[in-house]
């Protein structure tokens, strides 16, 4: 056994964690169908969020623990249930009013209000696509619309008609009393309307495979369930792809976790072994409201990918998974930083340490040096106090500092130069307030400016961290009160950088400058 796969066999990263859990699936024996199948589900009913695109994300962090641990082939599926009936309207589309007529039809039979597809639903999984495609996932794209009418699933719908009975127990198990009345494993598809049909069987015919109801005016029908005529409802459904598919592994949100035994027991009564589960808490809005693809709450991908690479957003998702986390604008800059501070200590860690790292996670082990010379926090404050309207203007300042970092050598820095503009514009400089200094914080000040106007130390971050602690140590107790006061009077925020490193970027003579305006008012 190599080091690296000794290492990964005893690792306490989660994404090794599960992998270890799907390998004891075939200690005994390889699968049947020739490889080990992680899978994914989207629900098309809105355009896609960043919680979607998490879940695929690590999916693929598992799958590549599992191909560092074993030499079992592997396959990861993206199912889109674009079969849903469309139950509402989503409030972020266009030409909403004209949706209303294709209420409870299938995704894939609404008219795609964008004008660029053949359907909502054809519309919505394309949105899926290029945005997985943007990140380089390996995957394959399942439809049901497909799967249903392409009759990959006639044959675990037939078992769905022959175990009828024991399905229904364990959803009725399950259900308040008047649901019961009226629930059925099946939702057929109406034959003239094409919507899906919420309705009870009168008949479930185990000689043809045939099922028999009444519609809303009480006409009678009888359809098969095979061909595309009927999908399952979602609980049923789950468990039976995972029966048709043979589905190893699959992580949800944990809205579904009381749902794990229902879908589990189906999946056996279907004849196959439930797969292995992870449960992950949800994302939480500004305001601490689950996302959701229909209201359109939280930070849309194409959002986060305005204001910063990829990378952070992986770095973002592979974060303590089993914690709710809140996705809105403001966690973006630290997800950049500390995406970095993981790609530099990379370099100098032993193995175990690395697969430990959550870079080795999210480049699959091949990870890239960073060329991030500036924290981009630090380039938020510089785009601040020098008012930039374009990258340009940061490098400047950039290459002062570090003078041999250029656009071409330093491409991740470039980028983030362009990112930190255009996320101060947005969301510093409308809620910068600066204030006043108090009698005590203006002595500190003057001390500071009159020390930088005497310095002839060079730009050497930590000689003037070691200033600035010097001008407040005598005054501050907490010394936080000091640095508070500096973000405040002089970068008008409530939080900021190591200041001594932002006066080797912004420079001394420009600080002296910036600490005179604000004794004198005129940042007020």
């Amino acid at each position: 056994m190599s080091e690296l796969r000794d290492a990964a066999m005893s690792s306490k990263a989660w994404p090794f964690e599960e992998a270890r859990r799907v390998l004891k699936r075939y200690q005994k024996a390889p699968p049947e169908k020739g490889y080990v199948l992680f899978e994914t589900g989207y629900g098309p009913s809105g355009l896609p969020h960043i919680g979607t695109f998490g879940e695929v994300s690590r999916t693929t962090m598992i799958l590549r623990a599992f191909q560092e641990i074993s030499d079992l082939p592997t396959k990861l599926i993206c199912f889109s249930d674009d079969l849903d009936g469309m139950r509402k309207i989503p409030g972020n589309v266009p030409n909403a009013d004209s949706l209303t007529e294709h209420l409870q039809k299938p995704l894939t039979s609404v008219p795609d209000p964008f004008g660029e597809f053949e359907s909502f639903g054809h519309h919505n999984n394309a949105m899926l696509r290029r945005f997985l495609d943007t990140f380089g996932f390996e995957y394959e794209f399942y439809s049901a619309t497909e799967f249903y009418a392409s009759g990959q699933f006639d044959e675990v719908l037939k078992r769905a008609v022959d175990k009828y009975d024991e399905i229904m127990d364990v959803m009725l198990a399950s259900l308040r009393e008047e649901r019961r009345q009226t629930y059925s494993i099946f939702l057929p598809f109406h034959p003239e309307t094409g919507r899906v049909l919420y309705v009870p069987m009168k008949s479930i015919n185990r000689t043809d495979y045939t099922i028999t109801f009444d519609d809303e005016e009480g006409r009678e029908w009888t359809v098969p369930v095979t061909g595309g005529n009927v999908k399952l409802q979602w609980k049923p459904d789950f468990g039976a792809r995972w029966a048709a598919l043979g589905v190893d592994f699959e992580m949800y949100g944990k809205d579904h976790s009381t749902n794990t035994p229902i879908y589990d027991k189906i999946c056996r009564i279907l004849g196959a072994p439930a797969p292995e589960h992870f449960t992950y808490e949800l994302f939480l809005d500004a305001n601490g409201q689950k996302i959701s693809k229909t209201s359109g709450n939280g930070i849309s991908i194409d959002e986060w990918l305005t204001y910063a690479a990829s990378e952070s957003l992986s770095y973002f998702m592979y974060q303590k998974p089993k914690t709710a986390k809140r996705m809105h604008f403001d966690v973006i800059p630290k997800a950049v930083d500390e995406y970095h501070q993981q790609l530099r200590a990379y370099v100098d860690q032993d193995v175990k340490a690395r697969l430990n790292n959550p870079v080795w996670h999210i480049h699959g082990g091949d990870v890239p040096e960073s060329k991030m010379v500036v924290p981009f926090s630090m380039l938020l404050n510089l785009a601040s106090v020098s008012g930039a309207e374009d990258k340009d203007q940061l490098w400047g300042f950039i290459q002062r500092y570090a003078p041999e970092a250029n656009a071409q050598s330093n491409p991740d820095m470039d980028q983030a130069a362009g990112f930190a503009v255009r996320y101060y514009n947005d969301f510093v400089k409308p809620a910068k307030v600066f204030r006043a200094p108090s009698e005590l914080e203006r002595e500190a000040l003057i001390e500071l400016r009159d020390g930088l106007k005497a310095w002839d130390k060079g730009l050497d971050a930590e000689e003037l961290q070691s200033l600035v602690f010097a001008c407040g140590r005598e005054r501050f107790d907490p010394m936080r009160d000091w640095f508070s006061a500096l973000y405040e009077v002089l970068l008008g925020a409530s939080q900021g950088p190591r200041f001594g490193g932002f006066i080797a970027l912004y420079g001394v003579d420009e600080t002296v400058a910036l600490i005179d305006r604000a004794l004198a008012g005129e940042l007020l």
